[in-house]
């Protein structure tokens, strides 16, 4: 069983291969580079990442494990870091394994994000002769929606008296948050928006809190346009918008990394700071247990169309 995630540098002098890696081979400009060192500085030098995500992978094992004992043997295989997809793979077939169920650490598909990741995946299994499947979205999963709403609530509680006003005016609002895409493929037809905005439906409605919107991270310095509006535009503007309290939801995300413990906790926090609104951000999944269990469930789901 395959694990996709994106990967992390795994110290700081690994930082511009790292970059390199996710332009698809493209050097950063100094400026770039010094830019993403700054950011990762932030937050302790590197991610925890790479951490969060081999607890997530055990995690997973464990689960399996219960379920069906010695059926699973799961592996990690990361897109931009050491250990490769490819190379987890490859270590799948080496061991005997001749058929492979792949699963990306992410709700939501994206032709670019999760749908690369399959294609990797299915690409190096052909080459072992393995047959494979793969969980491709699980962004209507009914755990997945009841631990982000599980979440929403405990973080509007750290808001106090001055959320529970907001809430009272009207003046609260559920912010939820993913990796932007370019506009382009979106109109192409790519999924990943709505997706996004039915877990953000969903999560709302599970939570209590119907007044939500959408905002978007980590735009591509691109000349093209990509989704937005940008979570910090969008947190300046709520004054205007008359409201003055804000939970953000990462649902995009399920592991503690730079745009959660930088772009939101610090850059986010501090624009909310500036404008006055009051902010918290939900926890992060990483190896939540019934998350956890949820995904064993579906691998075995798909393991049986094998």
């Amino acid at each position: 069983m395959l694990v996709m995630a994106y990967g992390t540098p795994g110290a700081p002098d690994a930082v511009e291969a790292f970059y390199t890696d996710v332009r698809r081979g493209r050097p950063p400009s100094p400026e770039q580079l010094a830019d993403l060192v700054r950011r990762y500085d932030a937050i302790g030098g590197t991610s925890p990442l790479a951490t969060r995500t081999a607890e997530q992978v055990a995690r997973i094992q464990d689960q399996l494990d219960r379920r069906a004992p010695g059926r699973f043997t799961c592996v990690l295989g990361n897109k931009h870091s050491k250990p490769r997809i490819e190379a987890a793979v490859a270590s799948l077939a080496a061991g005997g394994v001749r058929r492979l169920v792949g699963l990306v650490l992410a709700p939501h598909y994206s032709r670019g994000s999760v749908g690369e990741y399959v294609a990797r995946a299915a690409k190096e299994a052909l080459r072992h002769d393995m047959s494979a499947a793969f969980v491709e979205h699980w962004h209507e999963n009914p755990v997945l929606i009841g631990l982000l709403a599980e979440r929403v609530r405990a973080s509007f509680r750290t808001l106090g008296p001055a959320g529970e006003l907001a809430f009272r005016n009207g003046q609260f609002l559920l912010l939820v948050t993913a990796h932007s895409l370019p506009v382009r493929v979106v109109a192409e037809g790519d999924p990943y928006a709505d997706q996004l905005a039915r877990t953000a439906e969903l999560v709302a409605q599970a939570s209590g809190f119907s007044r939500f919107e959408i905002g978007w991270q980590s735009a591509g310095r691109t000349p093209e346009p990509w989704l937005g509006p940008d979570i910090l535009e969008k947190i300046r503007a709520l004054p205007g918008e008359k409201v003055s309290a804000v939970v953000v939801c990462a649902a995009g995300f399920t592991s503690d990394h730079l745009e959660v413990l930088y772009d939101l906790d610090i850059d986010a926090r501090r624009v909310a700071a500036e404008v006055g609104v009051g902010f918290a951000r939900t926890a992060s999944l990483n190896a939540e247990p019934a998350m956890c269990a949820a995904l064993a469930d579906l691998v075995i789901k798909s393991a049986a169309r094998l």
